[in-house]
């Protein structure tokens, strides 16, 4: 989750540039380029139908200016699901030198924010293919569009969710179609790389510069790769059954984070105490240098703001409840992530609800009070931003305005009343099944509610009707004296 901070609730066969004022058609086809989708309720224009990426090989040369491109090449591995004569891919913001499927020359052009190819021979239904894409990755945000790289004090990082990494590279860019990915990453001699998963090695690249590669283990979203490149320190350490940490934070301020990097095994263990072994090769805190404004999951590397630990304007408790809320979505969210984005209530509720569980179990933040004070404010919630597994879409250019207090506290109060339902063993197996039966896949609500109906014995339909899609939120099993209170009409529109 993009998880704001300070509050858990607010939390392109020549060179061809993609942006939305420029567009040059190289296509041979007697139709226009035009943008697809996958057809997401939220990002109707995210992903591309006809194609499954099983790998992504990325490589970006930095040249130690984060004000300036990238150079970089992605190599996408994929098989056709359905007959193409052309392929779209999400790309929005690099230039496009050349493409190439399996090898030989393809046509491309830019349509909105898709990269579409036309290959030499048109791709049957099964077949594999091997695209390749040489071209630029800018770190200076397009006008009105934030995401994708963030510049750092000292270099780079990457917060792609939730429909930024294109971006940053082409890519099937939806939490449906997940891949592996292989990440190399050259930043002149002095600067230190590391991306989600583990090293594989490094080695001189010539004229004083380093190359430095990682490979995932498990198959991973884009909107949950990541990347850094900067003057830092990388430290390791080992958690729970041998299980390597490695955290990366800005070389000066080492001391002082590493009192906070050292909570990390004992959250780890305490997640696995909860919901079953950790599901990932690694994990580790990437501290940036940075003011984003929000925490976030990236698989196997969570991205915080250094401030959030080095300029404490909160309690401990509150500082280590948020290390275990990006903690829980390397289950919930990463492991399992969302088939669509109207299922994001999966991946927040769930992280809000182990973070609460830890503040109660850890410091004595009273669970039962904060669903309490939730469920106060639900129904304003709903009429504000929709229930939580139907969302409101968002914004034209906010597009992280689908992170909404009723997917966080409003979707852990969901959890809460299940719990008040089905009762705690039925909900803890439930919790268990979910991230082992779904585990390094993508998952929806229709799934969830088919698991816990399962798991309990009884029929849960019209439960989680109720909760997940009602305009007003349901009496609280066990709690009659729960109020909702009242939404206020928003004001009249100016005309």
């Amino acid at each position: 989750m993009p998880y704001t901070t300070p509050s858990p609730l607010t939390r392109l066969r020549a060179a061809v540039v993609l942006a939305p004022a420029v567009s040059v058609c190289l296509v041979a086809a007697s139709a226009p380029p035009v943008p697809l989708g996958v057809g997401d309720r939220l990002f109707p224009h995210l992903g591309n139908p006809g194609y499954d990426v099983m790998a992504y090989d990325l490589s970006f040369t930095y040249s130690g200016d984060a004000t300036e491109p990238l150079g970089a090449v992605t190599t996408i591995s994929a098989r056709a699901t359905a007959d193409l004569d052309r392929i779209n891919l999400d790309f929005a913001h690099g230039t496009v030198d050349s493409v190439e499927v399996d090898g030989e020359p393809a046509g491309f052009a830019s349509a909105g924010e898709d990269l579409v190819i036309t290959p030499e021979d048109a791709l049957d239904e099964g077949d594999r293919t091997r695209i390749t894409v040489r071209h630029t990755s800018d770190p200076v945000h397009p006008e009105n569009r934030q995401g994708g790289w963030v510049r750092t004090a000292d270099g780079l990082a990457m917060a792609n969710q939730a429909d930024a990494a294109h971006l940053v590279f082409p890519c099937n860019d939806h939490p449906s179609d997940k891949a592996y990915f292989t990440i190399r990453v050259t930043a002149p001699d002095g600067h230190t790389a590391v991306a989600s998963g583990l090293p594989e090695g490094r080695y001189p690249a010539g004229d004083g510069a380093t190359t430095w590669t990682y490979r995932t283990r498990h198959p991973m979203a884009t909107e949950l790769a990541q990347v850094s490149v900067g003057r830092t320190t990388v430290l390791h350490r080992t958690g729970p059954h041998g299980l390597p940490l490695r955290d990366v934070v800005p070389t000066r301020y080492r001391a002082a984070l590493e009192p906070w990097l050292e909570k990390t095994s004992g959250q780890i263990a305490w997640m696995e105490s909860k919901v079953g072994r950790y599901p990932f090769e690694t994990y580790g805190l990437l501290m940036a240098d940075a003011s984003t404004g929000f925490e976030l999951e990236t698989q196997t590397l969570s991205l915080f703001e250094r401030r959030l630990f080095t300029e404490p304007a909160h309690p401990v408790w509150y500082v280590e409840s948020i290390m275990v809320h990006e903690l829980a979505h390397q289950w919930f969210g990463d492991s399992v992530s969302p088939r669509t984005w109207s299922d994001l209530w999966l991946n927040e509720g769930h992280a809000t609800w182990y973070e609460a569980l830890y503040a109660e179990e850890r410091a004595g933040r009273t669970l039962t009070a904060r669903m309490k004070a939730a469920y106060g404010a639900s129904d304003r919630w709903r009429a504000a931003g929709g229930p939580p597994a139907a969302p409101e879409p968002p914004e034209p250019g906010r597009k992280t305005g689908i992170f909404r207090p009723n997917v966080y506290d409003g979707s852990a109060l969901v959890l809460y009343a299940l719990r008040q339902t089905i009762g705690v063993p039925a909900f803890d197996r439930l919790e268990r099944t979910w991230v082992t039966r779904h585990r390094d896949s993508s998952a929806t609500t229709a799934d969830f509610v088919r698991l816990a109906s399962e798991v309990s014995g009884r029929d849960l339909d019209a439960f989680f009707d109720a909760w997940l899609h009602g305009e007003k939120t349901p009496p609280m099993p066990g709690h009659p004296d729960w109020k909702a209170t009242e939404a206020t009409a928003p004001p009249a529109a100016a005309k």
